[in-house]
């Protein structure tokens, strides 16, 4: 007998809408099951959705594993699973569902800035071929423009293909390597490992300092991170885990990680002597998180003059493949009428 179907996977938009009724429910004075009672009443959510939920809490399941059967990010399940421990569930939601906005209209950006120049490449491809079968055969010499518009379209094709079976190569390699070793390579890329490094200093950061703020000491924090479903977590958990056992101190660890920026190592050494680290964390992450986001955003503002400028050089190449070798036969004819 067949299993029932897991229902699709909540995109960004639903999942910050799930955030956001959770948040305001709780907030509300709901618990969990009166939260699902009344999103099924309400059909505020799919009853697909509301049956994983309804299957989770018979089976006991705390809300962090409700949103990992509704298929949401490691990411989102820890800072939920970390929110269960510190208490402070509210703040974690609302910062989640922040965070889950952003990404939204990071993503909506990256279509509208995207489609244009993709049907342009499009319809230059659609030209590249035509050329290429009616047009090309028909002169009699051709030069370098020529060569490549004639093979544009395999060279192109080919190299899809070829990011394709890289990308595929790559999603194997960090599904069957050491969480730590992924990061540390990511940071080190250029262009992406900066961006690696702010988003992975701010969500630590916050976690942390969410912890700290709760009374949660250091050794504490680290056994609590190696009980949590994202891999890179329970690995820096063991990993830190280690460094105190040897004697060594947490934030020496931390600085010793590429993937985190050196001043979050300086704000856990400034913020024990002052006895203020969790605030001083948190401050950190809010600055880091408004960082990263507008990074983000000035990276897609130059996408799309990138794609016009290939496109660009595309049409260029094109009018020399059309129009050079017609100027070459117009000088030949023109030299042997002199000629004659």
């Amino acid at each position: 007998m067949l299993g029932r179907r897991r229902p699709k996977k909540l995109s960004i938009l639903g999942q910050r809408k799930v955030i956001q009724l959770f948040n305001n429910l709780f907030a509300s004075g709901f618990h969990l099951a009166e939260i699902v009672d009344f999103l099924q009443r309400s059909q505020l959510l799919a009853e697909s959705y509301i049956s994983l939920l309804r299957q989770g809490l018979t089976a006991g399941k705390p809300f962090s594993e409700l949103l990992s059967d509704l298929s949401f990010s490691d990411a989102v399940v820890t800072q939920v699973s970390l929110a269960e421990i510190h208490g402070n569930t509210a703040l974690s939601l609302q910062h989640i569902e922040d965070y889950l906005a952003k990404m939204a209209q990071v993503r909506k950006k990256l279509i509208e800035v995207a489609t244009y120049p993709i049907i342009l490449l499009a319809f230059l491809m659609a030209i590249m071929v035509g050329l290429k079968n009616y047009l090309l055969p028909q002169l009699e010499e051709g030069n370098l423009a020529t060569t490549l518009v004639n093979h544009f379209p395999q060279l192109f094709l080919g190299g899809l293909l070829l990011l394709v079976c890289l990308g595929l190569l790559a999603l194997i390699w960090v599904r069957k390597t050491s969480k730590i070793k992924v990061a540390r390579v990511l940071s080190r890329l250029p262009f992406l490992g900066n961006f690696v490094k702010i988003y992975l200093t701010a969500y630590y950061a916050r976690e942390w300092g969410s912890l700290i703020g709760q009374g949660l000491e250091l050794g504490q924090i680290v056994t609590i991170m190696q009980e949590q479903p994202s891999a890179l977590f329970q690995e820096i958990g063991r990993d830190l885990a280690q460094t105190l056992t040897r004697g060594q101190t947490f934030c020496d660890q931390i600085l010793s990680y590429p993937f985190f920026r050196r001043e979050l190592s300086l704000i856990i050494e400034y913020g024990q002597v002052k006895s203020k680290l969790g605030a001083e964390l948190s401050l950190y992450a809010d600055e880091c998180w408004e960082e990263f986001f507008s990074k983000i955003n000035r990276a897609m503002q130059l996408i799309q003059p990138l794609v016009f400028l290939f496109v660009a050089l595309m049409i260029v190449l094109i009018y020399a493949a059309m129009l050079l070798p017609i100027y070459q036969n117009m000088e030949k004819k023109k030299k042997k009428n002199d000629a004659d």
